[in-house]
């Protein structure tokens, strides 16, 4: 065959099988011609170690040299590492992004995630992602595309990343799945919000308050012993919020909390002698089998929240979260020495990088430890001038 023009084009007819002609100048250019006279030019390229053919358009409506043209285009994109035979089948077969959501909620999120993760996940999904993206194509969806929908949460700057996290792990997902070529998540390079990070704990004038007033609304009858108890248990223990307000009797041991699961998965927490007093005084009940009990005759006591912010208020702490009596624990361990990788799994940390979040507090008892040695050994030589 010599070189496709359109006058060789024209001249060639159809036979009762399908033919594909070839051009003896550019290699993997050729002319397909069906029974019904059709004429389709085509590119033929290797990929993956398999012969793949690409459609380029049909004689007549573009020329044979706007088709050759075309076939150079597509040999290059695939010297560089494309496929773009088998990227048409995949943007032809690609799930929007709600459809590629809902498959990322039942085949990961609820397969391999905590409830209150899940909870999160769908949240985030349904209410935020999917009304911005969730009708454009998987295949189709790009880095602006995920840029511009974080620029709109650009107000709350925490969400914003959590939802482009979530993003991350669902298109990687795509690309297991097949929905993507590989390593083209979008949601690479993109460039988090900064967020500032919440280090509230309370001093030692500040814990003082909040036990007065805990102990005056006990007695006053203004918060359950029940609920006494839980704030006390996060501060004698450093808890997450979740394991004590879920505790169960049968986890609780002579000397240690043994969660079967948490955020971090099972976890053995000691149990100082204080805590285990105040888990004494607690009355245990036959038909209900958790510590911390609430309204409910069965169930634990669902929303600690509201007496919080009751106890809060009146202890004049209102900036105080529930979760940093967790961070007041860990910044009390840092100040009086207790080491990092210790306090990392007496905590739950997955990562020490998270604990040693509170090692700048360790600065303060180092300041006063050398403070009280200066003391000391000038009070012994005497005055200095």
């Amino acid at each position: 065959m010599s070189k496709l023009t359109k006058r060789l084009v024209d001249s060639l007819v159809a036979e009762p099988k399908e033919r594909i002609y070839w051009d003896d100048e550019l290699g993997g250019f050729g002319i397909r011609i069906y029974p019904t006279g059709r004429k389709v030019y085509i590119a033929q390229y290797r990929a993956n170690g398999r012969t793949r053919r690409k459609n380029i358009g049909q004689h007549g409506v573009m020329t044979a040299e706007e088709a050759r043209k075309e076939a150079k285009f597509i040999h290059a994109d695939v010297a560089r590492g494309a496929d773009p035979s088998a990227d048409r089948k995949a943007r032809l077969r690609s799930p929007t992004v709600m459809e590629l959501g809902e498959r990322f909620i039942t085949d990961h999120v609820q397969l391999h995630l905590k409830p209150t993760t899940q909870t999160d996940y769908i949240n985030m999904l349904r209410k935020k992602i999917y009304p911005a993206l969730g009708s454009i194509k998987v295949f189709e969806i790009t880095f602006n595309d995920v840029a511009a929908f974080h620029l709109k949460l650009r107000d709350t700057p925490y969400q914003a990343n959590r939802c482009v996290m979530l993003m991350s792990k669902m298109f990687n997902l795509a690309e297991d799945w097949g929905y993507r070529p590989m390593n083209t998540n979008p949601t690479k390079r993109l460039k988090k919000y900064p967020e500032a990070e919440k280090k509230r704990y309370l001093d030692e004038v500040e814990q003082e308050k909040l036990g007065e007033t805990m102990a005056q609304m006990l007695t006053d009858g203004k918060i359950s012993r029940y609920v006494f108890a839980a704030f006390y248990l996060l501060l004698l223990t450093g808890c997450r919020l979740s394991e004590i307000q879920k505790l169960k009797w049968d986890y609780v041991t002579r000397t240690h909390l043994e969660l079967p699961d948490s955020k971090t998965g099972r976890r053995r927490i000691p149990l100082p002698r204080e805590a285990r007093q105040l888990l004494a005084s607690l009355e245990q009940r036959d038909d209900n089998p958790y510590v911390i009990i609430g309204d409910h005759a069965t169930g634990y006591y669902n929303d600690l929240q509201k007496p919080w912010r009751k106890i809060r208020s009146r202890a004049g702490l209102e900036d105080v979260r529930l979760h940093d009596l967790r961070h007041t624990y860990a910044s009390v361990a840092v100040m009086n020495g207790i080491d990092p990788f210790m306090l990392k799994e007496i905590l739950g940390h997955k990562n020490l990088s998270t604990t040693l979040r509170y090692a700048h507090l360790s600065d303060d008892a180092v300041q006063k430890a050398a403070g009280q040695i200066a003391n000391r050994l000038s009070n012994t030589l005497g005055r200095l001038n």
